[in-house]
């Protein structure tokens, strides 16, 4: 793998898990990733790859060629229950984070809008547009 930011190759290779973690953690509400929310994460890594910021250009090309690997295994690798899941999530969430800031301010900034972005798309893998028609008011436990 050529590097995409000047860091190292393990950190260049962690990096590329930064997708499928956001994507597991924004699919943990239930305590699992289903097969919508899975479907959904791989299209949207693709589809990354076309409309990012051209600071992630390289990132995101690197990135969708292993995503569905790496959320696959991301997933199978997780305890079932969902509080341990979410904690090591976000345990390798700050692990990444220490690598997002050292390519600079522009890219870490970048890189967070980017992933909530994801994070975004994942939550709204069940998304219903008849509901948004019945319901427009969100009702929690209906909606939400």
């Amino acid at each position: 793998m050529k590097p995409f930011i000047n860091l190292s190759v393990e950190e260049n290779q962690a990096l590329l898990k930064f997708p499928a973690y956001i994507s597991l953690l924004a699919a943990n509400n239930d305590g699992n990733l289903d097969e919508a929310e899975k479907k959904s994460a791989i299209k949207f890594s693709h589809i990354k790859t076309f409309s990012c910021d051209p600071l992630h250009a390289e990132f995101y090309k690197e990135a969708d060629k292993v995503f569905a690997k790496n959320i696959e295994q991301r997933d199978k690798d997780l305890p079932k229950e969902k509080d341990k899941g979410e904690d090591i999530i976000k345990n390798e969430l700050l692990k990444l984070e220490k690598i997002v800031v050292k390519p600079g301010k522009d890219y870490a900034s970048v890189m967070h809008r980017s992933m909530k972005s994801f994070k975004d798309h994942v939550s709204k893998a069940h998304h219903n547009v008849l509901v948004d028609f019945i319901f427009p008011m969100p009702m929690k436990g209906l909606t939400y």
